[in-house]
């Protein structure tokens, strides 16, 4: 695999009870890039992520930089919030044998006090829930960040500072990040790549390449898209 690259994928398809639900992707990432993956519902978009993860039957090739280490925040985790265990807790289940003063540290990367440790699960707030998971990918130090979906259920105000939270990470880390979303308003603030994805690969480019044409034959109908300026 060519310097620089951290994942390649070649004539990637996956079949699930006999429906084809991946057909024929091929794209690479490189180290630091943020790979945004848009589509509608039942496009295959966390069928992509857990095959990235080697959890699915595939055909094709997905070969991972040597060494790689990769964390994954899933969509949602709603039976978590239902245990009466604390965050401290739910760390130890990330099986990375990290001290408390190490899951201190992480907290305050993600921008969660210490105290948050003793905390019960159910008690916190989505926004709050969403910065542990987070946190809970990076113990292990990964290189990669997968995200399905990260600012379901949480308030748009939550939904910024958890997309201000990434974009600090990528920064700050050189950490990669595949994120699937449903929010086109992010990927000009995020992105470094976008790929389109309804089963087959529709367009796989810069964000400045995403036009209303492909976005219309992505979603099945006229999309309003506007480019938003930051500093």
């Amino acid at each position: 695999m060519d310097k620089g690259i951290i994942l390649k994928v070649e004539n990637l398809s996956v079949r699930l009870e006999g429906e084809l639900i991946l057909d024929n992707l091929s794209f690479e990432v490189k180290e630091g890039d943020v790979l945004t993956v848009l589509g509608p519902n039942g496009a295959g978009k966390t069928v992509l992520l857990k095959a990235l993860m080697g959890i699915l039957p595939l055909k094709g090739t997905i070969e991972w930089q040597t060494g790689v280490k990769i964390g994954y925040v899933p969509q949602r985790l709603p039976f978590i919030k239902d245990t009466p265990m604390d965050v401290g807790e739910f760390f130890g289940l990330s099986g990375a044998a990290a001290s408390a003063a190490e899951i201190i540290k992480v907290l305050r990367s993600v921008g969660l006090q210490g105290d948050m440790l003793k905390k019960k699960i159910g008690e916190l707030s989505s926004g709050q829930f969403q910065r542990v998971l987070i946190g809970w990918a990076l113990v292990s130090g990964p290189q990669v960040l997968l995200f399905d979906e990260p600012t379901t259920g949480i308030d748009v105000g939550g939904q910024e500072s958890v997309y201000d939270l990434l974009e600090k990470l990528n920064k700050e880390r050189n950490l990669t990040i595949l994120l699937v979303t449903h929010d086109l308003s992010i990927v000009y603030k995020l992105a470094t790549l976008c790929l389109c994805l309804n089963k087959k690969m529709l367009c796989y480019s810069s964000p400045k390449e995403l036009n209303p044409e492909n976005l219309a034959q992505l979603y099945g109908g006229e999309v309003k898209f506007f480019q938003h300026s930051h500093n």
